[in-house]
């Protein structure tokens, strides 16, 4: 007897329901794939007076390399940087809220002097200006393309691609390279 109750009850709850699969979506993956695709790997050239022993570029670029966004960053940006950023091309109406900031957190996977952070996935950075620079095994447009594109001389990389994706400018991308460079 339970077996056919149980049975009825089967078929009266199919009787009754409902079809859902007319409305639900199926987006076209294949398009927000594309979407989500980078652009091809791209070298850009340092543009002239970029690196630069400016205290205050030294001063952004180790804020961009220590901090991950405007909305966590440790400590108030230096001047010429800000917390959050306005996007260019886009009109924000009054009271409407900027969005934060993306910096690079650079830290997460490099070593620098002063850093505190994971720093053992990428190359350590300490010295990086007496053991490239000034021996010339690097250059400053080697430190740029780095930044900007990574990609170019390592297809695998992990690094954030910076410059091909918009995430810097070419300026913030100079003031983390003059950073890097800088003696510290």
């Amino acid at each position: 007897m339970k077996k056919t109750v149980m049975i009825s009850l089967l078929i009266g709850a199919s009787l009754f329901a409902t079809d859902y699969s007319k409305v639900i979506t199926h987006p076209d993956a294949s398009k927000m794939i594309e979407k989500d695709l980078l652009a091809p790997p791209k070298v850009y050239t340092m543009p002239a007076g970029c690196i630069t022993n400016d205290p205050d570029a030294i001063a952004r670029g180790k804020y961009i390399f220590n901090n991950l966004n405007g909305k966590k960053a440790k400590k108030n940006p230096p001047k010429g940087l800000s917390r959050r950023q306005m996007k260019a091309g886009v009109t924000y109406l009054p009271g409407q809220k900027i969005p934060f900031k993306q910096y690079g957190n650079c830290v997460a996977c490099h070593n620098i002097e002063a850093a505190r952070g994971a720093g053992n996935i990428g190359p350590d950075l300490t010295d990086y200006k007496e053991n490239f620079i000034d021996t010339e095994g690097r250059n400053h447009q080697f430190v740029y393309q780095k930044i900007a594109d990574a990609r170019i001389d390592n297809p695998e990389t992990h690094m954030t691609i910076n410059l091909t994706t918009k995430l810097f400018t070419p300026r913030e991308v100079c003031d983390i390279a003059s950073y890097i460079v800088s003696p510290k």
